[in-house]
């Protein structure tokens, strides 16, 4: 099989298991459906509370599972991006970061700067950043002398570099990874932040990011 031929293959490939998944999902959807149905009747009838609580356990594994096929399936797509300017990436992150202080993430922000501005997708690249915080939180050291996590922001005159630190050690790459919904958001956060011309990636046990704040020169 010649190289254009693999490539040809392995493009009708990924439409096809872009197909699959999505039908899957619509598959899901008719089963949360039908368990919304059974809740309902439940919670009319004077049903045991353990029966209850296992229909909003399938309710949950049911929208986990659609919302993870929905991102694999956004994963596998051509994306476009609606870039606008003034893009304030020190604010997003100030944000989010609160939005993840809960007493348990212990998350704690730095930044160089109040305002760094760019042009980039807002809604996307904020999905992004979220993502990278959950993850964060998720694969945080355990031990108590580390702490928690901690997310810097610093810029140089064409680049904003985003780190977040107190992870513990991982023994793969989970920016390439679907293994569980949190991977595969953080592979999706990886293709969005590629896309705007940035980099993410892990080191020395850190998430780190690099957005470009200026389009570059071409001569």
């Amino acid at each position: 099989m010649s190289r254009t031929e693999d490539t040809e293959s392995l493009q009708d490939l990924g439409r096809a298991s872009i197909q699959i998944i999505h039908d899957l999902k619509n598959q899901l959807n008719g089963l949360k459906l039908y368990a919304t149905f059974l809740r309902r009747r439940i919670e009319k009838g004077d049903r045991p509370a353990d029966e209850q609580e296992t229909v909003l356990k399938l309710l949950s594994g049911l929208d986990r599972a659609a919302s993870d096929l929905s991102t694999i399936v956004e994963f596998g797509r051509e994306m476009e991006l609606k870039k606008q300017p003034g893009f304030e990436v020190s604010k997003v992150l100030r944000n989010l970061c609160s939005s993840f202080q809960d007493g348990e993430a212990e998350v704690v922000c730095e930044s160089d700067a109040e305002s760094i501005q760019g042009e980039f997708d807002h809604s996307r690249l904020t999905d992004a950043l979220r993502w990278l915080f959950a993850g964060a939180v998720k694969f945080k050291r355990s031990d108590d002398a580390a702490g928690g996590v901690s997310v810097s922001l610093k810029t140089d005159e064409t680049n904003a570099v985003i780190e977040w630190s107190g992870l513990r050690k991982l023994d793969h790459d989970p920016f390439r990874s679907f293994a569980g919904s949190d991977e595969i958001r953080l592979s999706l956060a990886r293709k969005i932040i590629e896309n705007h011309g940035g980099s993410v990636k892990l080191a020395d046990n850190k998430f780190v990011v690099v957005l470009p704040l200026k389009e570059p020169q071409h001569v």
